[in-house]
């Protein structure tokens, strides 16, 4: 879909300076970046993704997984 949107021109310019120096488009990274300015003030909507992959996947963890990371989680400072 086409948008137009109005932005100072110093962010325009330092977008085309991260666009190139990324070797991307510069629609590309304003996608890229209003996906990640969502996904920081929609942590549901990531929950949500993160439990489609799980159901994807297989959502209980066997003995071994189940295991690996009460061993992994031991190690970590809480």
């Amino acid at each position: 879909m086409k948008v137009a949107v109005s932005i100072p021109d110093q962010t325009f310019s330092e977008a085309e300076l991260l666009a190139k120096r990324l070797n991307t488009s510069r629609s590309d990274l304003y996608s890229r970046a209003l996906r990640e300015f969502i996904g920081r003030r929609a942590p549901e909507r990531v929950t949500q993704l993160m439990n489609d992959v799980v159901d994807a996947v297989g959502g209980e963890p066997d003995d071994f997984s189940g295991a690996a990371s009460r061993q992994v989680l031991s190690r970590v400072e809480w």
